[in-house]
Formats: C-alpha cells, structure tokens, sequence
C-alpha cells in the first residue's frame, strides 16, 4: 500500500528546499535556462517525445490552456496540461487528459531524481516543469499544452519546441522580473516565439504590437492576431462555454484562432483524424469544467446565496471581474478580499466598488499581505468593512449577518480563492447549516 505519510513528506520538502514563487515570491525567481537544460538532459529531453502547444501571458493562459486542452481531448487526442500554480492540490499543475498525476508518480519522480536535485539545485519549477515533462512522455501523450509559470523568454518551459505559440495579452504585472513598461514585458513574452513556429496573439496594444512583429519577422514565424482574425467578431453567446467571465471572450477568440492554425499543420491533423470537427470543438468548449477540471474562474462555491471567486489579481485581470460584478442583481455586496504584498495597491484598489462591505483577510502563505495594512488603506480611500484572520473566518462572518439579496465575493489573489475552494469543499450545504 502507498504510504501516504511519505508522499506528504516528499512534498514539504520540495516546498521548503526549493522555494517556490508561489509561496515566497520574487526571491525564488531564477533567471536563465542552463539550469533546466541540465535537467531536461538528465532525463532525456523528454518533451521531444510529443508535440507541444506553448502557451504565455500575463492574463487568460490559463483558460486558453484548458479550453484548448478540453477541444483536444473531445477531438480523440491524449493530451498532457501543464499549468501554475495550483489552488489546492499541487497535482492541479500536471495532468493527462483531465486527471491528475498520481501521487505514486510524483513521489517516484521526487525519488529518483532526488541525488540530482540535491547536487543542481534547480527551482522548484525548474522541478515541477521537469516532472511534467518526464510524465507526458511515460504516459505516451499525443500532444501536450504547457503554459509559461513567469514571462516567457528565461521560463523555465522554454526550453521546448512548439508547433504553435500563443501569447494571451501583455499587461502591468511581474514588473520587477519582466519590466516596468508593456513594451518589456512584450519582450520578455515574446521570447517564447520560435523560428518558422505559428504565433497567435490574442490583444495586442500599439506598443506591444511593434514587438510582437519585430520578433516574428526575425524568426520567421508566421504571426496572427486574433483580434484581427477570422473570430474577430465572436461573441460568448456564439458558443455554449462553460466559463462566465466576461473576459473569457478574448480567451475564446485566441482558442478558436489557434485551432484555425493547428487545423494546416499535417502532423496534428494525423493525430486526431476523423475526430477534428466543429461539433468536436463545440463539445469541447461546453465541458472545460467537466472535463479539466478548471477552477476559480468567475465560479460560484454558492447558489443561495449567490458566493462568486475569482482569481484575478492585477489591474488588468481586476477591472473586467469588478466591471462583471457591477452589473449582477444583489441588494448588498459583500467582498472577501486579499493581495500578496508585493502588489502594486494603488492601482488596484481604485478598482474596488465603494457601495461594497468587505472583509479583509490574508492568505496561509508568506507573500500574503497584512489584513490589517490591506484594510486601513482600503479605509483611507473610503472602503468600508472588518478584518478577519483568516478566509475560513472571513466566510463565517458572512454567514452571520447575510440575508436574501446579499451576494458575496471572494478573490484578489489566486490564494484567496484557493483557500475559499478548500472550504467550501469540507463544508457542503454550509448556508443551510
């Protein structure tokens, strides 16, 4: 039988041995690629052994990655997804067709490559990029979507190459690793183009437009943009998709944009064969949910009353989430709300509704931010609301003074929401409680 004491072990020790940004933020970023290029000889180059869909951005890869995965595998494909960081489990980061790695599997790999890890000293992405890497190819997969973990050209994912590239958008956010203007974060994103290798670009700025054809036409990669594309105009009502932010319409043009491109190239067609048809990606794009198991996207953990998270956590991802929360029916709001401290606040807390009641809170990592410094700048710019320890607490408090009308929101960073899934998991049925 799996020890399943052991496997927890091996994970605290990854966890506290190799840093991750998740947890610590900047100070376990690593920059270059030597490193990863030592692992991935280590096993083999792995990633050559199937083809590959490399996803960046600073907003929507995720989704773009678990739509076009769930098109894929309605198309009869094997495909390995590639995504960070995780809100619950650290599995949520490496699956095959929807289905997490094993812990068996995470444990065997953390083992055997122990005496490496050890001497490298490679990051914990480094780790987890390799991880994936190796398990696609023992589990024979025909393609797999692997999204970038921070910018693009230094990621630690760069070292594969792709049959098609996306790059979701480019905003202000990582500014201390990728730069403080878009142009420098295009960049950086940009760095994931490959030479003679299709890239879809899904919203672009004047700025970020000049880069992004700078670099194509030095690579000599073909370069499209969505929003000039042949789903130019598509809306969410066009497709039955089973994410409801508003935002997912950009994500869904650059999804329908690089099946478009995917569509020419000889070798993915050879691997789905008769199964690549609209109705394939109809089917597809109805059941991300079901069939990745996408969470924290404009998701409700609540009907009655209605509990929205969402796990926007910059200006750019903030102001569609708020805009959409604007326009719900509720008769008060109440917001629980949390950054990680090395947010640049002023910007996004203009973009906090005023008529709402909030409940500060901070996340279980050491990134998260103080509720008490969160809520007194909240105060100075006339936000209303009571610090709560914790997320649990937080929701607990809701509870005592709701009322039918009240609708309830949870996010600000990716730990907020991955905390409030958690209980909400232990806790079915807790409004009727």
């Amino acid at each position: 039988m799996f020890d399943q004491q052991k496997y927890q072990e091996k994970i605290d020790y990854i966890f506290t041995q190799f840093p991750s940004y998740q947890q610590v933020g900047k100070i376990a970023y690593k920059e270059g690629l030597e490193s990863m290029f030592a692992f991935d000889d280590h096993l083999g180059s792995p990633h050559k052994s199937y083809h590959v869909v490399h996803v960046a951005g600073t907003n929507g890869k995720g989704s773009v990655s678990h739509m076009l995965t769930s098109v894929l595998m309605e198309c009869g494909a094997k495909v390995g997804l590639y995504t960070s960081p995780h809100l619950v489990d650290f599995r949520e980061r490496i699956k095959v067709n929807g289905k997490m790695i094993s812990q068996e599997k995470v444990y065997e790999f953390l083992t055997d490559n122990e005496e490496f890890m050890t001497r490298e000293k490679p990051s914990f992405f480094e780790i987890t990029t390799a991880m994936a890497f190796d398990y696609f190819r023992k589990e024979g997969v025909d393609i797999a979507v692997i999204e970038t973990g921070l910018g693009g050209r230094l990621d630690s994912t760069n070292i594969i190459s792709p049959i098609l590239s996306i790059i979701t958008n480019i905003a202000m956010d990582h500014c201390d690793q990728l730069g403080f203007t878009l142009t420098s974060i295009a960049k950086e994103k940009g760095g994931i183009i490959k030479p003679n290798t299709p890239v879809v670009v899904g919203e672009y700025s004047r700025a970020t437009r000049d880069v992004f054809e700078t670099i194509a036409d030095q690579k000599g990669a073909p370069l499209f943009f969505s929003q000039e594309y042949t789903y130019s105009d598509v809306s969410l009502a066009d497709y039955d998709l089973d994410l409801y932010g508003d935002y997912q319409v950009h994500n869904l043009r650059s999804v329908l944009t690089a099946l478009k491109i995917l569509s020419r190239n000889p070798q993915f067609l050879k691997i789905l064969g008769d199964n690549w048809s609209d109705k394939s990606i109809r089917k597809g794009l109805q059941h991300v949910i079901k069939n990745t198991g996408f969470r924290g996207r404009w998701e409700y953990l609540s009907v009655f009353p209605p509990v929205i998270c969402d796990t926007g956590h910059n200006v750019n991802g903030l102001s569609y989430v708020f805009s959409q929360l604007r326009r719900q029916n509720f008769e008060r709001l109440f917001c629980v709300i949390g950054f990680v401290a090395d947010k640049d606040l002023d910007k996004v807390l203009g973009l906090l509704p005023l008529s709402a009641y909030y409940l500060f809170t901070k996340a279980k990592i050491d990134r998260a931010l103080d509720a008490e410094l969160l809520a007194a700048r909240c105060r100075s710019l006339g936000l209303e609301g009571e610090v709560l320890p914790s997320v649990d607490d937080a929701i607990l408090r809701f509870r005592e003074f709701c009322k039918e009308g009240d609708l309830l929101f949870i996010g600000g960073s990716t730990f907020i929401v991955g905390e409030a899934i958690q209980f909400f998991a232990k806790n079915h049925n807790f409004f009727a409680n």
